[in-house]
């Protein structure tokens, strides 16, 4: 009999690991005393399958005061008025939820939740109006003659939507990082590399906020997935809709640069 393929092998322990958490689950609601067969005990469930302490607060947190200081840095002209409300908004939400999730995000809560979107879509919003304003400007020839300032006005608004879609990705990939860490749901949005290939990853490894900023600057760079593939529609729909927003904006910044320069 020949050996069986190592995907297959891969596939069988995947099936036995969901069937073990199954039945554990099943056990719990009927209250028995049954214990697991002994077969199932060398079979280590992947840590984004189960529950889990929850990522840290920190590197969203981080990350979400970059995207506020290169808003505030935007030259005013491209930028929402009053300059200062939307930053100082999207500034109170991030202190609001860290407060309430000072160390690691394991707690949910409808009133979190939504805080969480809003202050995304404010974020979103605002980049969305300074992007509009800086192709508008570069359309009509009222965005200057100098490459520098043009340049590192297409970089902050480029960089703050990299960052935007990747705070969209972690928050919607099976219900967000509180439903991630209580392990609601088994199917993911999002395939990473880890999860096809368990057996190059730690037993404890899961998703966190830096991989999906990974993810999110990968498809606004190569226009297109790399190494972790959307699956839902709407996955797909968001990452074509960065990839369009980014083409874009780099293509027309970096054109009238060059013609600045010549």
């Amino acid at each position: 009999m020949s050996e069986k393929p190592p995907a297959d092998q891969h596939a069988a322990q995947y099936l036995v690991a969901v069937m073990r958490r199954q039945t554990a689950h099943l056990e719990k609601v009927l209250h028995t005393d049954a214990h697991l067969p002994d077969c199932f005990d060398d079979v280590h469930l992947p840590a984004w399958l189960r529950r889990t302490e929850g990522e840290q607060r920190l590197p969203v947190t981080i990350v979400v005061a970059m995207a506020i200081v290169l808003q505030v840095e935007l030259p005013r002209r491209f930028a929402l008025q009053p300059h200062f409300l939307l930053p100082g908004l999207e500034a109170a939400l991030a202190g609001g939820l860290m407060a309430a999730n000072p160390r690691r995000i394991n707690r949910e809560s409808r009133v979190l939740r939504s805080a969480s979107l809003v202050l995304i879509a404010v974020i979103t919003v605002a980049n969305t109006f300074s992007a509009f304003t800086l192709v508008r400007a570069l359309i009509d020839g009222t965005a200057g003659d100098d490459a520098g300032p043009l340049l590192a006005t297409g970089a902050a608004i480029w960089g703050t939507n990299v960052i935007v879609f990747a705070i969209w990705y972690w928050e919607l990939d099976r219900g967000g990082p509180a439903a991630r860490a209580l392990a609601h749901k088994a199917y993911p949005d999002f395939l990473f590399t880890q999860m096809q290939a368990p057996e190059m990853a730690p037993p404890d490894w899961e998703p966190a906020f830096l991989d999906y900023l990974y993810l999110s600057f990968t498809n606004a760079t190569a226009f297109s997935p790399t190494d972790v593939m959307p699956l839902p529609r709407w996955s797909k729909m968001m990452m074509l809709a960065q990839s369009a927003v980014s083409i874009v904006a780099v293509a027309l910044v970096i054109a009238r640069a060059v013609n600045i320069l010549k």
